[in-house]
């Protein structure tokens, strides 16, 4: 069946999941351009908890989005297709990190992580302290032993709940509640008295970073032959 790149709507963001699937099952690359800017910034931070590396866990969520499209027409429960997809960014996360395991360990200090997008706006000053704000942020995530950081980037960023998080790292529901107290406890010593996580965008997921994830992966299935059940 020859691949469809149909125009994606205005009304794009509220197309049912089940319905984009549908579509792209038949063959249309532009629904699922919709769906990877719905769920970017989730596997991204997923997949950035676990690596603590910017490079790698952007490869990390086009490897997922490239092996999830061949995957989808095995997908039977659309309405949990968010949880499915960062299981898949995890486990890419994952295989990544046993990879590089025995060459190299985690910076204390965050290498590897892009300079943050300075975005001009009305209040220079204000801008900057929450460019700052964030940078230390980040910092101390990064700090953050690898079981503890990615129980608290899907909890305290991405604000799922427990038994999402749960299903996203195949962990128990007590362990999650357990690793995310901990990490709290680790952070709130040095950053958490003068920090609020829920005002800063933590790891954000830019337009740019977008942009390049749904190019890359779109090239690369552009590449092969059929839609995701050929």
């Amino acid at each position: 069946m020859q691949r469809s790149e149909t125009p994606v709507p205005r009304e794009a963001g509220t197309v049912p999941d089940a319905e984009l699937v549908a579509r792209v099952c038949r063959g249309d690359l532009g629904a699922y351009g919709t769906i990877m800017r719905r769920y970017n910034r989730r596997l991204y931070r997923a997949a950035r908890g676990i690596l603590a590396h910017d490079g790698d866990a952007e490869d990390a969520v086009q490897d997922a989005y490239v092996a999830a499209y061949y995957k989808l027409h095995t997908f039977a429960e659309p309405h949990d297709l968010g949880a499915w997809l960062t299981r898949i960014a995890v486990n890419e996360a994952c295989m990544k990190l046993r990879k590089r395991r025995p060459q190299t360990s985690l910076d204390e200090d965050g290498s590897g992580r892009e300079p943050l997008h300075t975005h001009h706006g009305a209040d220079p000053a204000g801008h900057a302290e929450a460019e700052q704000a964030r940078r230390l942020l980040e910092a101390a995530i990064d700090r953050l032993p690898d079981a503890f950081r990615a129980v608290f980037v899907l909890r305290a960023l991405e604000q799922m709940d427990v038994a999402e998080t749960a299903a996203c790292l195949q962990l128990n529901e007590a362990t999650v509640k357990t690793r995310y107290h901990r990490a709290r406890n680790l952070l709130r010593a040095d950053l958490l008295a003068r920090l609020s996580v829920d005002s800063v965008d933590a790891f954000a997921f830019d337009g740019a970073r977008c942009d390049r994830i749904v190019q890359r992966v779109g090239a690369r299935l552009t590449a092969t032959h059929g839609p995701p059940n050929a």
